[in-house]
């Protein structure tokens, strides 16, 4: 074991590094989304941090190269780690209520989070280069060993973490695991007293057992926090704010509620959901339809009640989601409900592929975060798709966050003027006001027919809801969305 140690520690700190980064999502998801400038700023902060740490490592590793200078160095990256794991909601709460631009927010996360670990780790292969080497001429040959094994633990700890470890034990448990692999690390190649590091590794370990107690105490027994294969989902009772009736909402996002339920009954509690009912007035006679998101199923658990007869395909992505709505959600097994467990977009290729006109009607809710729309299901090709799937007369609804003019209605721009070009039909329906310059649910309808509706219904909530229709320019001063170009992320950003 000790002529391997220094290849034991660098594959171990190798993995620590991947995995926290792939942590630093999570982390961050539920207080600053999951867009592209999310993890652009934790990548970019994480790679200058390891940057600094070769820098600093060699420096320092050429000035005294002792093993137990190497072990503290490990020990200190396991205890920011450590304490990381119970610090972290304070420190984004301070962060997102303090600095209102995106980007400042997620580069200041990642550099109070993620940049003095991922600093200290990458001091450790430089540092352990200089211990390995013995001789100039092997100097080459024993620094490409380390960099290997260091790869192939980042490798290691990248699989393990994305695959398993994260919708296993919860992002919390898995920072103290990460603390704890890398005490263990600091054990293999400390040559001094152990008593301090064994303390430190007893107290990690009492900690990893003690995290989810700890979390559960300083956030209520009734709320749920769950990390998925796909998101961190928070559960939670709250009031609904115009009634104060109870509430059971679903969060993945830091800027709206995904979804919600009053306790008391089963009426839709958002507006656009409501507003998803508009689909029999411009499709009557469904028999079968498509859902692409379903997250909390609130609108399929309305739909089934309201059409008796009428079936319901959903999309969703992640399949936790689908047991959290049966466990928490009052979501039952339904002869006329089937769940597809896919990308969206890889259903829609699918069945496009089969060449057959299958739905009347297809409802579009697909949301990563408020700032973070899968950009594959937005472009002209998506849109072409989910065309072929619709029979004659059929219709689409798509939610849509975003304001109407301006820099912030980009996104809706380019998404109202992409569907135009593969439809006949495409109109607007703002859901709290007629204000183009609001960023509010927005929920868009194509439809494959050429025959113009009257917009009037002699049903009183129906004609209520026709009444939003937005009847004013749409400019086309941005492009349409394809697989080649979408930048709905940036789009998004806008309205933020």
């Amino acid at each position: 074991m000790k002529n391997i140690r220094l290849e034991v520690c660098v594959f171990l700190t190798g993995a620590a590094v991947m995995a926290l980064e792939i942590l630093g999502s999570r982390i961050l998801a539920p207080y600053l989304g999951t867009s592209i400038i999310v993890w652009t700023s934790l990548i970019g902060v994480v790679m200058a941090s390891l940057s600094l740490g070769y820098f600093f490592g060699g420096k320092l590793a050429d000035k005294k190269p002792k093993y137990e200078a190497l072990s503290l160095i490990i020990l200190c990256a396991a205890i920011y780690i450590g304490l990381s794991a119970f610090l972290k909601e304070p420190v984004l709460i301070f962060i997102r209520a303090w600095f209102f631009d995106l980007r400042l927010s997620a580069i200041l996360a990642s550099i109070c989070l993620l940049s003095p670990p991922s600093l200290l780790l990458g001091m450790v292969s430089p540092y352990a280069v200089r211990l390995k080497v013995r001789s100039v001429n092997k100097s080459g040959k024993v620094t490409g060993n380390l960099y290997a094994i260091s790869t192939l633990g980042s490798i290691f700890g990248t699989f393990l973490a994305g695959f398993f470890l994260i919708a296993y034990f919860g992002h919390t448990m898995l920072l103290v695991g990460i603390a704890l692999v890398l005490t263990v690390a600091s054990l293999v190649v400390f040559t001094g007293d152990y008593k301090f590091r064994l303390f430190v590794f007893l107290f990690i370990i009492g900690s990893f057992w003690a995290s989810p107690q700890v979390a559960r105490n300083m956030r209520g027994k009734d709320f749920i926090d769950i990390d998925t294969n796909y998101n961190r989902v928070f559960i939670y009772n709250s009031n609904e704010p115009k009634t104060q009736r109870p509430i059971k909402v679903m969060v993945f996002d830091p800027k709206f509620t995904q979804a919600a339920m009053f306790l008391d009954s089963d009426e839709l509690v958002f507006g656009v959901n409501k507003f998803f009912r508009l689909g029999g007035y411009f499709k009557s006679d469904l028999k079968r339809t498509l859902m692409l998101g379903g997250a909390a199923y609130s609108y399929p658990k309305d739909f089934l009640s309201q059409y008796s007869s009428a079936r319901m395909d959903v999309v969703e992505i992640d399949p936790m989601l689908t047991d959290l709505a049966k466990r928490y959600f009052r979501l039952k097994e339904n002869d006329r409900l089937q769940v597809f467990h896919e990308d969206a977009r890889t259903f829609l290729n699918r069945q496009a592929r089969l060449g057959a006109n299958v739905y009347d009607l297809v409802y579009v809710d697909v949301f990563s975060s408020a700032s973070s729309i899968p950009f594959q299901v937005t472009t002209k090709e998506a849109v072409a798709d989910i065309f072929d799937l619709l029979g004659d007369n059929g219709v689409v609804l798509v939610n849509l966050i975003s304001t109407i003019d301006g820099d912030g209605g980009k996104f809706l721009r380019a998404q109202y003027h992409t569907y135009r070009s593969i439809f006949g039909q495409v109109y607007l329906f703002p859901v709290a006001n007629q204000d183009p310059t609001i960023a509010q649910n927005i929920v868009l309808v194509a439809m494959k027919g050429n025959k113009v509706p009257d917009f009037k219904s002699v049903d009183r909530e129906i004609n209520g809801y026709l009444s939003h229709l937005y009847k004013g320019a749409i400019s086309n001063d941005v492009p349409i969305l394809t697989d080649d170009y979408a930048p709905v992320d940036n789009y998004l950003f806008k309205i933020l």
